[in-house]
């Protein structure tokens, strides 16, 4: 395996309540060769992600019944899927996520609107960071 992301190999969890938003980020992912899971909700992400073991989760910050740093906590709490690659997806603005992105220990994050090719490289680098941490 090399140091790189290698998308065919990449299975990523998107769990937002906008099915828009939903639906650009399948669509860019797949397009660069990513397989994608998709949840509606906290909730249905932690279903999901406990039965798929994503490689990735990008999780919308404003979400129902559990919010994406809920998410991001139990799934950092969770010993099978602690390594997985966060990335905090928000509108809520760049400086409330530079200090709670910590605190949640979240890979990344990406403001919306955003930009495929900011998209593309958080992703490639969330999943650098995972990989290194699972040597």
């Amino acid at each position: 395996m090399t140091g790189s992301a290698e998308p065919d190999s990449a299975n990523i969890l998107i769990a937002d309540d906008d099915p828009e938003i939903l639906a650009i980020l399948r669509r860019r992912l797949r397009d660069v060769g990513y397989h994608t899971i998709e949840a509606v909700d906290g909730e249905e992400a932690l279903t999901l992600a406990r039965a798929h073991s994503p490689d990735v989760v990008i999780l919308d910050v404003m979400m129902p019944k559990k919010n994406g740093w809920e998410v991001a906590r139990e799934l950092r709490a969770d010993p099978l899927l602690a390594d997985v690659g966060i990335l905090v997806l928000t509108a809520i603005g760049a400086r409330v996520n530079e200090i709670t992105s910590p605190l949640y220990d979240v890979d990344d994050y990406l403001d919306k609107p955003f930009e495929f090719e900011t998209l593309d490289a958080k992703v490639a680098n969330v999943l650098v960071t995972r990989r290194t941490r699972r040597r």
